[in-house]
């Protein structure tokens, strides 16, 4: 059935996610089959027909403990894939006196949707990027790099963090660990079956003949295992693939509507385009970033949409103006580019009231223009965030690079 608006889309996706999920499960059966079907070819003289019928009895014989061995895998990843995450990045827990800024501005969001607040984790990286992680609300997170903190302003960063707190509010990053979990059980086993054939040659070692292995039987029953196997790698990959780009969409549709600005979104997406590379982290972790940058292949292989074409569904849907890519000075000259929130954060002190509010605006391209300039000033068609009639357009120039 077709979903029209953005939670109906939320949650057919959630649906089509769920059968995703089911069906990279799935795989974890198709590899028991592949590798009984290899033991039988090993070990076995029978014919094709034989060989098959055994690695059959063989999976539904095996079906329950891999089944039991798959949820005692997600079971120790729930309790500590963070401290792994954790690990890999050296993202470290920060609070409100370390960085006030950025913990005021997340909190301010959570504050005016009544979403429970994750922990908030900074990285050392130059690289610009952002990703969520946990499994419930007593685990959520949102770990942001030093190189985002340097760079952007505190538009853009609300709205990165709008990202990642939309991604928690859908059940996108309990999706995705799920899934990473599970296709790693994938490429476990995988692996471990190739490398089990290679060290005995691929049953074709050993001094057997065609005729004593069923006449080529074996040979065929291992191309058939191995042509399984690979399957179920290739397929693992791509549903993580469609599970992790289906999503960013929606992620980016989500800041949107929590923080009212689409402006600070795109100019967000072009300044960490290309930039936001985390050495060190697994491909895991950066199928969970708000950007994945890879090259070659176009976009064949690419874990998240293109930012162009975020971007454009950014100016289509919700009425933003693209600047186009953006050429940003070294980290270092741009340290201190981003003027600091006020205490408070971007709304104002938790004291002041909504009047208060008003009066301190944060504009999605820096510092608040000076009186009679800025969005207030355009022609009344436009609204404050530009025209809404899905036209291109570009954002104001002055102040920025």
């Amino acid at each position: 059935m077709a979903a029209y608006g953005l939670y109906s889309h939320i949650q057919s996706n959630r649906r089509r996610s769920i059968a995703l999920l089911v069906g990279l499960f799935f795989l974890i059966y198709v590899l028991v089959f592949a590798g009984a079907l290899a033991a039988a070819a090993l070990m076995s003289n029978a014919d094709i027909d034989t060989m098959l019928q055994q690695a059959w009895t063989a999976l539904i014989a095996a079906a329950p403990w891999a089944t039991l061995g798959t949820a005692l895998w997600i079971a120790i990843a729930y309790y500590f894939h963070q401290d792994m995450i954790d690990a890999l990045t050296g993202g470290e827990e920060v609070s409100r006196a370390a960085q006030p800024r950025l913990y005021n501005i997340l909190e301010n969001l959570c504050i005016s949707r009544g979403i429970a607040m994750p922990k908030l984790k900074v990285m050392d990286s130059d690289a610009l990027n952002a990703f969520a992680t946990g499994m419930n609300d007593k685990q959520y997170s949102i770990t942001v790099t030093t190189g985002l903190l340097k760079t952007l302003d505190d538009a853009e960063i609300e709205a990165v963090l709008g990202h990642e707190l939309t991604h928690i509010r859908n059940g996108d990053v309990r999706m995705m660990v799920i899934a990473v979990i599970i296709a790693g059980v994938v490429s476990f086993f995988a692996e471990l079956v190739f490398r089990l054939w290679f060290y005995n040659g691929l049953g074709f070692r050993g001094g057997r003949s065609d005729e004593r292995r069923g006449g080529g039987g074996a040979a065929i029953a291992i191309l058939i295992a191995i042509g399984l196997l690979v399957l179920a790698y290739v397929l693992s990959f791509v549903i993580r693939l469609a599970l992790s780009r289906s999503r960013e969409f929606l992620a980016d549709a989500g800041a949107v509507e929590l923080t009212k600005n689409p402006d600070a979104m795109i100019s967000a997406l072009r300044k960490i385009e290309g930039r936001g590379e985390l050495r060190g982290a697994t491909s895991a972790v950066m199928e969970m970033c708000i950007d994945n940058p890879r090259e070659g292949f176009g976009e064949l292989f690419d874990t998240h949409p293109s930012v162009d074409s975020r971007v454009a569904a950014l100016v289509k849907f919700a009425g933003g103006h693209d600047p186009g890519p953006l050429a940003l000075p070294p980290l270092g000259e741009a340290d201190g580019r981003a003027e600091p929130l006020p205490p408070g954060g971007p709304w104002g002190s938790a004291q002041d009231g909504p009047g208060d509010a008003a009066d301190k605006p944060v504009q999605p391209w820096g510092a608040p223009p000076p009186e009679g300039e800025g969005p207030a000033a355009e022609s009344s068609d436009a609204g404050p965030w530009g025209s809404h009639s899905g036209r291109t357009g570009r954002a104001p120039q002055s102040g920025r690079n």
